[in-house]
């Protein structure tokens, strides 16, 4: 814990030149996605040090100008000069992209965020950046700015050198930072987005303590977070909203070869399967190698055991790896140094030796739990329900109830439902599910039919939280969308096969709406994860309002375009408030919702799968408390009409 850190220690690979005219490739985008990124990058910096044992405390802050400001108690940003670049270290980090001391593993073994690019992208990205730092009984400050100056845009400039302000007893960094509202649609961060991820941070990084303040309302709002159970008490929370088999996790960790795993389980009554993955404390939505490495430790291990379990072997059971993870609710988290990550959004670990370790890890740890005679009860009730699993499986198979149904659902004709395009090529082409028969009726007149499928709704579909699967498979409306992507379901499902790239969810603007878009969003996300996480669903923003006067009509979303668009047009504007899709013409569908060159998306993402999984658990879901908690807490009933979304 002890080991220095200094200027030294600080390596350089290239310049910040092109973040400014690139954003995307460093942020993923100007969005508000991006927006969240910037802050991640700084908060992952401070939990860096206290994942690796230097700090105990990082505090967040947002202003009312939208600034954010991110301490922590740690070790402080060296500060004396480069030996080679002849700056400050402070500079350094801030100034020149790929400049910081994880380059190396002597000082922090393990480490997320862009390894030492983060805090130059968001300097680069900021209209304006401050650095104090708090260290050897003095605190040090830099100032940075961006600014155009002969038709040029200079990012990230050095107002001054480094230089002493004070004096104090204090160690660690403070960053404070206002995104540039000339880069970013929005620079206001949403508090709720914010605080779930210093949470999950505060479970994954044992014993540190995250505070958050919002200073933008006239009350400011505090929240605080430290969880000494770690994971433990992760998956605790996760599951509140489950009933558990068995009371208390199940928890072991270990360490091989240099990389480090703990696992942290517990089983639940349901026939889904939930396990999350973090890598460095970064989330592994896709997966990869060491999800894999976990899921055949448990596969040789349950086997094994139920070779000593009278039941299965008196009824001569064969067992398959998806028996054991039926109802299972995991969260393993790794620690390594050289990460690869893989995939779409880049979330799926690609090291071949993290399935390695993680397997010896696992084996080794379950493999002790199941052996410990003070853990038979439990032990007893993993093995029943496998074995619960291995017969519905088996059953099915024979019957080939499910695969029956599959097959019909993925080959059944459409006939009077699904108005298909003629084009032929699925990158182009895109799926409407769209409520009701009246609106799917001018939808199909108004649509481009070379590349825009219309498939409307004919009754609310199945919430399939609360179904088995062979109940969502005899839903009607859930067989025409498994038909109409024709790519299998599922386990079965292959996104290379889908007959659409946009999936497009085309609802009222009203409660029944709303609920038509939870359910079809719980089925995709529970049936058909990979065709979000890539990317491929979104949601209409058809308009509220129209505003006319004379031959001029405008369009609005929300309360505030109401008010821009009637004080354009002046008095005498006609406004008309819609309440449903069937009330608009084919014309005037297309002009707002239809239309790629004027309709307004909103893709939907999981940043966190973690979280996205306990909220539709928690609103679609079988028990009612958590329910009634959750928007006890989070429903503002007094709220007006919100829009968040992005122009397609």
């Amino acid at each position: 814990m002890a080991h220095s850190y200094t200027v030294t220690d600080i390596q350089v690979l290239e310049g910040l030149d092109a973040v400014r005219k690139r954003p995307g490739m460093y942020i993923g985008s100007t969005g508000s996605r991006g927006l969240h990124q910037m802050l991640w990058e700084i908060v992952d910096n401070a939990i860096d040090e206290a994942a690796n044992g230097y700090a105990s405390r990082i505090d967040v802050c947002l202003y009312a100008d939208g600034s954010i400001s991110v301490e922590d108690n740690g070790r402080g940003i060296p500060v004396g000069i480069h030996p080679e670049m002849h700056i400050s270290g402070v500079e350094l980090v801030f100034s020149k992209l790929h400049a910081g001391g994880k380059f190396n593993n002597d000082n922090y073994a393990y480490s997320g965020g862009l390894h030492g690019v983060g805090a130059s992208v968001v300097n680069a990205l900021s209209e304006w950046l401050r650095v104090e730092v708090f260290r050897d009984g003095h605190v040090y400050e830099q100032e940075y700015h961006s600014f155009a100056e002969g038709g040029k845009m200079h990012a990230g400039v050095p107002k001054y050198p480094l230089r002493e302000v004070g004096e104090t007893a204090k160690h660690g960094t403070r960053v404070t930072y206002l995104a540039d509202a000339q880069v970013f649609d929005d620079i206001q961060v949403q508090f709720d987005r914010v605080s779930r991820r210093l949470r999950e941070l505060a479970f994954l990084v044992k014993g540190v303590t995250i505070r958050l303040r919002d200073e933008r309302e006239a009350q400011p709002r505090e929240l605080a977070f430290c969880y000494m159970g770690g994971i433990v008490d992760f998956l605790t929370d996760m599951n509140q909203d489950k009933t558990p088999l068995h009371p208390a996790p199940i928890h072991f960790s270990g360490e091989r070869n240099g990389i480090l795993a703990e696992v942290a389980m517990q089983y639940v009554d349901s026939d889904k399967e939930y396990l999350y993955s973090y890598v460095n404390n970064i989330s592994t939505g896709e997966g990869g190698t060491h999800e894999t490495g976990f899921k055949v430790a448990l596969t040789k291990v349950m086997n094994e055991y139920m070779k000593t379990v009278s039941a299965a072997v008196k009824e001569k059971l064969t067992f398959e790896g998806e028996d054991y993870r039926e109802g299972l609710s995991a969260i393993l988290s790794v620690k390594m140094k050289e990460v690869q990550f893989e995939g779409q959004t880049k979330t799926r670990l690609g090291n071949p030796e993290a399935r390695v370790a993680v397997e010896a890890i696992v084996s080794e740890g379950l493999s002790q739990f199941l052996q410990d005679l003070g853990n038979a009860s439990v032990a007893s009730r993993i093995a029943e329900k496998a074995i619960t699993a291995a017969k519905s499986r088996i059953a099915a198979k024979k019957a080939k109830k499910i695969e029956r149904e599959k097959s019909k659902a993925d080959s059944a004709p459409l006939v009077g439902k699904l108005s298909s395009c003629t084009g032929k090529k699925p990158e182009l082409n895109e799926l409407f599910i769209v409520e009701g028969d009246s609106a799917g009726g001018n939808a199909k007149m108004g649509r481009d039919r070379r590349f825009q499928a219309i498939l409307p709704l004919r009754g609310k579909p199945l919430n399939v939280e609360k179904k088995r699967i062979e109940q969502v498979l005899q839903n009607e409306e859930f067989r025409s969308i498994i038909t109409a992507l024709g790519a299998g379901f599922d386990k079965s499902f292959q996104i290379q096969n889908i007959k659409y790239h946009k999936v497009i969810i085309l609802a009222d603007a009203d409660q029944d709406g709303a609920h038509i878009r939870a359910i079809l969003l719980t089925f995709f996300f529970r049936y058909y994860r990979q065709l979000i996480t890539d990317g491929h669903v979104y949601i209409a923003q058809p308009p509220l309002y129209s505003i006319k006067k004379g031959k001029t009509t405008l369009w609005a979303h929300t309360e505030k375009q109401l008010s821009e668009a009637k004080a354009s047009l002046g008095r005498g504007a006609e406004v008309k408030r819609y309440k449903g899709l069937g009330e608009m013409s084919k014309e005037q569908l297309w002009e707002t919702t239809l239309d790629p060159n004027g309709r307004v998306l909103m893709q939907v993402t999981v940043e966190d799968a973690a979280a996205c999984d306990h909220i539709v658990s928690t609103l679609m879901g079988d028990a009612v408390e958590p329910r009634k908690q959750y928007i006890s807490e989070y429903a503002n009933f007094n709220k007006q009409d919100k829009f968040q979304g992005n122009l397609d």
